[in-house]
């Protein structure tokens, strides 16, 4: 090891023992980030057969094809699993035959997903009048990949699953831009247009048929904390949307006392920290703008004026 190398390897050795909390040394595995990556991919291919693969899927390979794919998804969630269980396991033990039955038990509910996911689908083909047709939507469209994924992760999450559900809806944030807690409750029926930007938070409760644009935020207000000044964490910090409410971009909705009223309309650039009627409108206020003659400054800065 040449000498400017040893430096830097000491440095930062120093700096593992000066600054703790992001260390992790001396401990068992943490669930990889890739692997988890890879099973979201599997999992959006048995969600969606033949949408996703290089090759087409006949019909009558399709029992077999799935059984090897179900079978590499249990093997690979199985280690992540008990990865995820040690992390809060006392004594770092965790039976395998345990992480069998939740994965098990994990898969048994793709079904009935993939019946809810056939509602989005239905609501974005609806609510978009650019959509033409079912394949453009599950082939293009980020929104249901990041429903689809924090769906499937919300089953891990009321498991009591740690790391694992934030960490299949980051991965879904990461490629899609829509950041969707995996504790969300979201109904039948919803679609994100554009997506790009949205948030949903933790605690938010979302009724069937919503509709959300670009740039909406479904957030906390504020922060509770216990007497020692720590944030007090599982109370309700995110709005509820009920049934049939249109959000358009660029909208912030605070609070866990807030509920947006069913088939309400809430404007764009609204920021909005109190619940809102059934069957209202919200919307800014008209700006005045100040229009121009662009063709008369230009024939001004052309030396056209006074010659």
């Amino acid at each position: 090891m040449d000498r400017e190398v040893s430096q830097i390897v000491s440095d930062l050795l120093g700096s593992y023992q000066e600054v703790g909390g992001i260390n992790r040394i001396d401990c068992s595995n943490l669930p990889s980030k890739p692997a988890i990556g890879a099973v979201c991919e599997d999992l959006l291919r048995l969600a969606f057969p033949g949408f996703l693969d290089t090759e087409a899927i006949a019909s009558e390979e399709l029992e077999n094809e799935t059984a090897i794919r179900v079978s590499k998804v249990i093997t690979a969630l199985e280690k992540e699993v008990v990865r995820s269980l040690r992390f809060v396991a006392e004594g770092g033990s965790v039976p395998a035959e345990r992480a069998h039955e939740m994965v098990c038990s994990f898969l048994r509910q793709l079904p009935g997903i993939r019946r809810v996911l056939r509602t989005d689908v239905e609501a974005a083909y609806d609510g978009d009048p650019a959509a033409k047709s079912f394949d453009e939507i599950i082939l293009a469209y980020p929104c249901l990949e990041a429903i689809a994924i924090q769906r499937m992760a919300r089953i891990f999450y009321q498991d009591g699953v740690p790391l694992i559900p934030r960490m299949m809806t980051e991965w879904a944030h990461s490629k899609t831009g829509i950041d969707i807690h995996p504790g969300a409750m979201i109904g039948s029926h919803f679609f994100i247009d554009h997506g790009t930007g949205v948030v949903v938070g933790e605690t938010c409760e979302i009724g069937h048929h919503v509709k959300l644009y670009h740039g909406v935020t479904l957030g906390a207000r504020s922060f509770p904390k216990d007497g020692e000044g720590n944030p007090i964490k599982g109370v309700k910090r995110h709005p509820n949307v009920e049934d049939w409410v249109t959000i358009y971009p660029g909208a912030t909705i605070l609070g866990g006392e807030t509920t947006i009223g069913a088939r309400s309309t809430i404007g764009a650039s609204a920021f909005i920290m109190r619940s809102i009627e059934p069957d209202s409108l919200v919307a800014l206020p008209e700006v005045t703008h100040d229009i121009k003659d662009k063709s008369a400054h230009r024939r001004f800065a052309d030396g056209e004026e006074g010659n």
